[in-house]
């Protein structure tokens, strides 16, 4: 049809934007890798790559790559769960910070992930409003964690374990970026159109829709 062609170039400064996501190995032995993917793909997200893989120690290190500060912080919080509940205090609140990343490289890769990125406008803000809250618990009901797990920060934390909540995504575009080389090769990030892109941003598509 005359004038149906998209050009990707149309829609450039909205359908670059990008998120990455990992389906975390409970999302995958649940079986729930193909809800989270529709679910994205219904919102008007692109895959533009997609991988099954078994995360190594040093990929999930780099990725969750925190200082003393976020250490800190956590650990905090973690202390005040624990007073909450007459628990004793038996470390300093860094080390409890410590122990979620300690956890969080043991869960991940203890199996196969798949690791997604996502284009589309504003897709980091799109997807983690899809994801929820990083704690199940608290997690809004309609959002991917909401609907679907129902872990918390103390469980975890008397279980010494992750918190298993299915999915993980950036937080920003920057992030993206920057969570994405770990996790891919430029060459396994593939650059094409889709009709649903044309239809979303392409401002000359307007009027092609009459019977």
């Amino acid at each position: 049809m005359e004038g149906f062609c998209y050009d990707i170039d149309m829609a450039s400064n909205v359908s670059k934007n990008i998120s990455l996501v990992l389906i975390k190995p409970d999302g995958v032995q649940r079986s729930l890798v193909g809800n989270m993917i529709n679910r994205f793909e219904q919102r008007g997200l692109k895959i533009v790559a997609l991988k099954m893989m078994v995360p190594t120690v040093s990929q999930c290190k780099e990725h969750y790559n925190k200082d003393d500060n976020w250490f800190i912080e956590k650990g905090e919080g973690i202390i005040n769960n624990l007073k909450k509940d007459n628990q004793e205090i038996k470390r300093e609140a860094i080390e409890y910070g410590k122990d979620i990343i300690r956890n969080i490289v043991q869960y991940m890769t203890g199996g196969p992930i798949v690791a997604i990125v996502l284009e589309g406008h504003a897709a980091a803000e799109v997807v983690s409003a899809m994801v929820g809250s990083t704690e199940p618990l608290s997690a809004d009901i309609g959002t991917i964690r909401g609907d679907f797990t129902i872990d918390s920060y103390y469980l975890s934390t008397v279980d010494k374990r992750a918190v298993r909540n299915l999915i993980h995504c950036s937080e920003n575009n920057q992030e993206s970026l920057r969570e994405q080389k770990i996790w891919f090769t430029e060459l396994e990030i593939i650059d094409y159109s889709t009709a649903q892109e044309r239809i979303l941003y392409d401002v000359s598509a307007d009027g092609h829709w009459k019977i």
